[in-house]
């Protein structure tokens, strides 16, 4: 049986998918992906953002696209000011589901000087207070900042809620989050038995505050991966396989689980589900 899924987290308008887009979006919606949310992460792919959107959403028998524009702290030195009214404008004049992928990134050593760090922290309290002004939930990237981001949204008073996206912290911050109003997303790392803080994550906060990513086309399940010296290409068609990870991780039916990950996706996302 097809299940009905959601891919919260993708990357589906970058070049890697330029050869292959259309046919990898029909294999998607064939093993049950019915929607995918694209994600924003530097103000010069927004319009290849938008053209993809509109591209996958001109499709018949492909999944449902939805927008999620946002300016990522990994690349903090490539914003400039201006470019949050650009975000600004695509939220005015697009159909937005959410504003991601943003938040706080300490992974490089350069990010943790306290300039660029600051400007990661004034750039996504920016963010913060658009996702309050459009009403959005947000889509957030925590690399080594759980606390600080933490800090920020309570600052905020940030009632919107969203994703914490391919969560890595551990039990008590992934608590805080849920606290918030935030659903955990899980992505291809699942099917990692050795991925011990994760599966400890999910099995403690439960099916009803997780949500499915592929992270496409990064974090590719380990079954999907072809060979140990190449990155192999993920694609939203992976999704069942990150299912199926986390129903073993959590003792469930595949089928049960699937349908409360849709139903915490079209919650959070504030979507009518169909």
């Amino acid at each position: 049986m097809k299940l009905k899924l959601f891919d919260t987290h993708t990357h589906f308008d970058v070049p890697d998918f330029d050869p292959d887009r259309e046919h990898l979006a029909y294999a998607a919606k064939a093993v049950g992906v019915e929607h995918l949310v694209l994600i924003g992460f530097l103000q010069n792919r927004f319009q290849d953002l938008l053209k993809t959107h509109h591209f996958i959403n001109g499709l018949e028998n492909a999944p449902h696209s939805h927008l999620a524009p946002g300016l990522h702290p990994f690349y903090i030195e490539q914003h400039q000011a201006e470019h949050l009214y650009d975000l600004e404008q695509l939220l005015r004049n697009e159909q937005c589901i959410a504003i991601g992928e943003i938040g706080l990134d300490t992974f490089l050593k350069q990010h943790k000087q306290p300039e660029i760090f600051q400007k990661q922290q004034d750039f996504f309290a920016a963010q913060i207070e658009l996702a309050q002004q459009f009403d959005k939930p947000i889509l957030l990237h925590i690399r080594k900042s759980h606390a600080e981001v933490l800090q920020i949204l309570k600052q905020h008073q940030f009632k919107q809620g969203g994703i914490a996206h391919a969560f890595g912290g551990g039990v008590e911050e992934a608590k805080a989050f849920v606290k918030l109003g935030f659903k955990l997303g899980v992505t291809g790392q699942i099917t990692n038995p050795n991925a011990r803080k994760l599966h400890q994550v999910v099995q403690a906060v439960g099916a009803e505050h997780l949500v499915l990513e592929t992270d496409c086309p990064d974090m590719t399940p380990l079954c999907c991966q072809c060979s140990t010296e190449h990155r192999t290409r993920n694609t939203p068609a992976n999704l069942p396989y990150v299912l199926e990870g986390l129903a073993q991780s959590l003792g469930q039916d595949q089928a049960k689980l699937a349908q409360q990950l849709w139903q915490n996706t079209h919650q959070v996302l504030n979507l009518a589900d169909e």
